[in-house]
C-alpha cells in the first residue's frame, strides 16, 4: 500500500479495513480525512514506522467485505441512505432510552453520564435535520448529477449555484458531530466498562460506540468519496 503522499481519507476509501487501525491510534478519517498520512500521524504521536506496518497487513477492501472505491456512486447513495440513515432513526432512540435508565440508576455514582446523555440528545436531533437535508436536497440532485455524468446529459445547476455550497454545509455538520463523539470518548474513556456498571450500563456503552462507528463509516462515505466525486464530476460538466 502507498502512503506517502496520501490523506488519511484516501487511504481509508481504498481500502475500509484501515479505519479501524487510525481508530485505535486515535486518528480521525472521516471528519479531516483531507490531512496527509504523515501530518496525521505526527499529530497524533504515531511512530510512522508502527502504523504503516499494522496498515501493510490489512488484506481486503472493508471489513464486511464491500469495496466501497469501486461502488457507482448512485449506489454509494443508495447505501447511505438505507443502511446509516435508517440505523441513525432505528438505533437512536434506543439508545437514548436506555441512557435515561442508566444516568437514573448510575448517575449519582457516574455524574458524566448526564452530560453523555445530553450529548447525544443534541446529536440525534441536529443528525435528524441533517440526514432531512440530505435526502431532500443534496441526494436527490446528486442522482440527477451521477446519472447525467454516465449519460451524456445536461444538468441544470443546482438552485445555489453550485454543489459545493450544501456539500460544505453537510461537512460542516460531519466535523460538528465528530467534536461530539471526541467528548463522549472523553467522558466514557474510551467506552471502558466502569467495575460497577450492570449490564444495562455495559450494553448502553456497547451500543454508543457502535453507533459512533457506523456513523464514523456514514461521514466517510460522503467526505472522502461522494462528496469529491460530485464536485468533480460538476466541474467537468461545466467546462465541457
Amino acid at each position: 500500500m502507498e502512503l506517502k503522499n496520501k490523506t488519511i481519507g484516501a487511504i481509508v476509501a481504498e481500502n475500509f479495513t484501515t479505519a479501524d487501525i487510525f481508530r485505535k491510534y486515535g486518528i480521525d478519517f472521516c471528519c479531516h480525512g483531507n490531512v496527509d498520512f504523515e501530518e496525521a500521524c505526527a499529530k497524533a504521536q504515531v511512530p510512522i514506522e508502527n502504523i504503516s506496518k499494522e496498515l501493510e497487513s490489512t488484506n481486503g477492501p472493508t471489513s464486511t467485505g464491500a469495496d466501497f472505491s469501486h461502488w457507482p456512486y448512485d449506489l454509494l447513495i443508495d447505501y447511505v441512505l438505507k443502511i446509516h440513515h435508517r440505523g441513525i432513526r432505528r438505533e437512536g432512540p434506543d439508545i437514548l432510552r436506555l441512557l435515561d435508565t442508566v444516568v437514573e440508576k448510575h448517575g449519582a455514582a457516574h455524574p458524566e453520564l448526564t452530560e453523555v446523555r445530553t450529548l447525544f440528545q443534541h446529536s440525534l436531533q441536529d443528525l435528524e435535520l441533517h440526514l432531512s437535508k440530505e435526502e431532500e436536497i443534496l441526494f436527490p440532485y446528486l442522482y440527477r448529477l451521477f446519472e447525467a455524468a454516465d449519460n451524456g446529459l445536461y444538468i441544470e445547476p443546482i438552485h445555489c449555484g453550485s454543489v459545493s455550497h450544501p456539500i460544505e454545509a453537510m461537512m460542516s455538520d460531519h466535523s460538528n458531530e465528530g467534536e461530539r463523539y471526541k467528548r463522549i470518548n472523553q467522558l466514557t474513556n474510551n467506552y471502558r466498562i466502569p467495575e460497577d456498571a450492570c449490564n444495562g450500563y455495559k450494553l448502553l456503552l456497547s451500543k454508543i460506540k457502535l453507533f459512533e462507528i457506523n456513523l464514523n463509516e456514514h461521514i466517510h462515505l460522503e467526505n472522502n468519496i461522494i462528496f469529491p466525486a460530485a464536485i468533480r464530476i460538476e466541474n467537468e460538466l461545466q467546462n465541457d
